[in-house]
């Protein structure tokens, strides 16, 4: 089924997705790697506050290129999210109803996602520069010095994504 959401992901909201759905996603999402998810775990074992909202917030496993002239975003497409796996439970604890990237996740992650009302959405790997065109706006909102792995805020726009995992479990990958 195709289906049109406009952030935030709300549990309510996630609960009525199904594994096999085209979802076309407008709104904010946040982007975040390897090395922000290491930071943004040990910023929660510090009792630290996190630079971002996570409760029925999205994060896209992405590490963009610069952007060239008059573009918001260079190429943007997804990285393999099994890399986020050992951090993602933390996350989803505190509400983060989706995650956005490419592969399989573990079975960890699965119960998880399960347990809290959230959704994995997959982009096409390979189509980072059309994927870009979707992305509206991107400002840098943490970790500066990390780079492309810097969390970035997105306004994305009809963003083309699929719903992989669904939050009973149901899994495309099975």
């Amino acid at each position: 089924m195709e289906k049109r959401i406009h952030t935030p992901l709300t549990k309510e909201i996630a609960r009525t997705l199904c594994a096999g759905d085209y979802v076309y996603l407008t709104g904010t999402i946040y982007s975040a790697r390897d090395a922000a998810h290491k930071r943004l775990t040990e910023s929660l074992a510090a009792g630290e506050a996190l630079p971002l909202p996570l409760e029925n917030e999205i994060i896209y496993y992405l590490g963009p290129t610069p952007p060239r002239p008059g573009q918001a975003i260079g190429s943007a497409g997804p990285t393999t999210a099994s890399r986020m796996d050992k951090y993602a439970p933390a996350l989803l604890e505190l509400g983060q109803t989706g995650m956005i990237g490419k592969g399989r996740r573990s079975e960890e992650v699965i119960a998880s996602m399960k347990k809290n009302s959230a959704v994995y959405f997959a982009a096409v790997g390979g189509a980072g520069a059309l994927l870009s065109k979707c992305i509206k706006k991107a400002e840098v909102i943490a970790y500066e010095d990390l780079g492309a792995e810097a969390i970035y805020k997105l306004s994305v726009e009809d963003f083309p994504i699929i719903v992989v995992i669904d939050c009973n479990g149901n899994n495309l990958y099975h």
